[in-house]
């Protein structure tokens, strides 16, 4: 009877996952350097849940990156060289999908030491396309040799590189209704980053019968004197917003409160910096809305304390 039992109960279980996820979409490979390849993806299917990507170089696994990644620096290599990079799926069964069509990238060779970092990319723009993706413009940098690479960063994280003859790229992978800042940095061979641009601030169009976004907009960041001070436009809620909410790092620092009477027009708020000089600090505002409960996030603003 319990053998029986037994299998009964094994046999009712969930029966075991089979079936290989489908490969990555959109492979690119990009040398900025002497000695590095950028490899960026799409993510990939299954008809469970990917968990996994696995990286190869000429053939051989070089990378095994979580699901939530979808790009990747191959380092080490040498100047000059030409290779293949291919990127295959994994799932949490283990199956593996087939690799992706391998796309070549060749190492650029070595040059003289170059301490001139490229000047800051000029006038970056944000355009939403549809409600997961955005598309960047800009203009050129220029260097003493050459620009080789255009890396996008969000909130202060490196999210994708271009090659060094782009003015635009497209990123992928946002969240719909949801306020974001984009800042864009050059590199050239040496590894040498230019400055940041100026923020591109956008918000997705909202899911259909999603309700209007009400993030403060327009956020500032600033910092002297162990002081940072943050400007904004609330949200036109119909109503006085009296609260916000300031988070620091992700994390709940704040409420802001102004009363029955808030200031018109752009609000200020200045607070001491508890952390070291030099310390980056990524900061992000929520409204208070008049049903009692919190609007979205503004676009993220990092600052460095002063």
């Amino acid at each position: 009877m319990t053998s029986a039992a037994l299998l009964v109960a094994c046999s009712a279980g969930t029966p075991p996952d089979t079936t290989p996820p489908a490969p990555p979409t959109g492979l690119t490979a990009t040398s900025g350097s002497a000695t590095t390849v950028h490899v960026m993806w799409e993510a990939a299917t299954d008809d469970r849940a990917v968990t996994g990507y696995q990286v190869l170089q000429d053939g051989r696994q070089v990378r095994e990156l979580p699901a939530t990644t979808l790009m990747t620096d191959v380092t080490g290599l040498a100047p000059g060289t030409r290779h293949t990079f291919a990127v295959r799926a994994r799932d949490a069964a283990g199956n593996t999908s087939p690799p992706t069509p391998a796309v070549p990238a060749t190492t650029l060779r070595a040059t003289a030491e170059d301490r001139e970092p490229p000047t800051a990319p000029g006038t970056l723009r944000a355009t939403p396309a549809g409600p997961d993706a955005a598309v960047l413009t800009w203009t050129p940098s220029r260097d003493d040799t050459r620009v080789t690479a255009y890396d996008v960063h969000q909130a202060g994280v490196r999210i994708h590189t271009a090659p060094g003859t782009a003015t635009t790229a497209r990123v992928t992978g946002l969240r719909p209704g949801t306020a974001y800042s984009f800042t864009l940095r050059a590199r050239d061979a040496a590894e040498n980053s230019s400055p940041d641009t100026a923020p591109a601030d956008l918000t997705t169009p909202a899911a259909p019968g999603a309700p209007p976004n009400t993030s403060p907009r327009a956020l500032a960041a600033a910092s002297a004197h162990g002081e940072i001070t943050l400007t904004w436009t609330p949200p036109d809620t119909g109503a006085p917003v009296t609260h916000h909410e300031l988070h620091i790092d992700g994390r709940f620092a704040t409420t802001v409160v102004w009363g029955t009477t808030p200031p018109p027009g752009r609000a200020t708020y200045t607070f001491p910096a508890q952390a070291r000089p030099g310390t980056t600090l990524t900061l992000t505002l929520r409204a208070r809305l008049p049903d009692g409960t919190w609007g979205d996030f503004s676009a993220p603003r990092t600052v460095v304390v002063r």
